[in-house]
């Protein structure tokens, strides 16, 4: 891929609260990011498999049996170049699996709710500013 191209790629969403996917995603979209949501993390990495993407920005708990450590485990494995460019969100910073995975990933991880400048502060630190 050229790289000027990478800065056209949309951000992965995976968020199962239809209200965060929305206020996450018109937030990243309000700062010149493209984005395709998914509401799992299965369905996340089903869009993985098949499509480029810029950064991923998930929550930690997903139903379905992948979680945010599955979806970075995964991109870990088979997109690696991806690794860098994840971000977490979380409503439960103080869980210890989510401290765990956050500490052996090294991932970002902004705690809910947060401030829209400081969200889009570390999406840019990690993926690059949007168009």
């Amino acid at each position: 891929m050229n790289p000027d191209d990478a800065g056209k790629l949309p951000v992965l969403l995976i968020e199962d609260e239809p209200g965060v996917m929305e206020f996450v995603r018109t937030t990243l979209e309000r700062n010149g990011y493209a984005v395709v949501c998914a509401r799992s993390g299965v369905e996340g990495i089903q869009l993985l498999e098949s499509g480029d993407f810029k950064g991923v920005v998930s929550d930690m708990a997903t139903p379905g049996g992948v979680n945010g450590a599955g979806v970075h485990a995964w991109i870990a494995q088979h997109r690696p170049e991806l690794a860098s460019r994840i971000v977490f969100i979380t409503g439960d910073i103080a869980n210890e699996e989510t401290v765990a995975t956050l500490h052996k990933t090294g991932a970002p991880c902004v705690a809910k709710p947060f401030l829209v400048r400081q969200f889009i502060g570390v999406v840019e630190s990690t993926m690059g500013k949007g168009l």
